[in-house]
């Protein structure tokens, strides 16, 4: 097997139990990993319009994530308002149950980090950070990434 095989399906394999340990860790709470991450970038960011939340989306490519938006409004978890200024612009924000439910993923999101970090002790993550973002960074993920990274 060549290397850049193997390294693409182990990072397959880190994303799919990634995923899989917190899609069980965010069960209890009725949302799934991509609702966890619209929770979380409007806690903190507070409030966001419906395009600032997509570019800073990695769960989700685009620009409009209309339909993941219905989801957490209509799970009570956000709220969407229009500008009073512009009607076509929406402002959305976290409603007390989804501020509940953005900090208990915030909980969840600490275990997995720290693991994350109890895994890696040792070894040179800045280097594995640079090959992923050699990789990413002309792409629409890599490019929501480093919006929220502040880097472009």
């Amino acid at each position: 097997m060549r290397k850049a095989e193997h390294l693409r399906f182990a990072i397959l394999a880190a994303q799919r139990e990634g995923n899989r340990l917190l899609t069980q860790a965010l069960k209890p709470h009725g949302i799934t990993s991509s609702q966890a991450e619209v929770l979380r970038l409007l806690q903190q960011h507070g409030t966001l319009s419906l395009n600032g939340l997509g570019q800073l989306l990695v769960c989700e490519s685009g620009t409009n994530p209309s339909r993941l938006v219905e989801r957490v409004v209509a799970a009570g978890l956000v709220e969407r308002r229009t500008d009073d200024a512009d009607r076509r612009y929406l402002q959305l924000s976290l409603t007390p149950e989804g501020e509940r439910v953005a900090t208990a993923v915030a909980e969840i999101e600490e275990f997995l980090y720290t693991s994350m970090e109890a895994a890696s002790e040792g070894l040179d993550t800045d280097a594995m950070l640079e090959f992923l973002h050699n990789f990413i960074d002309p792409l629409p993920s890599g490019k929501a990434l480093n919006k929220r990274l502040d880097l472009g």
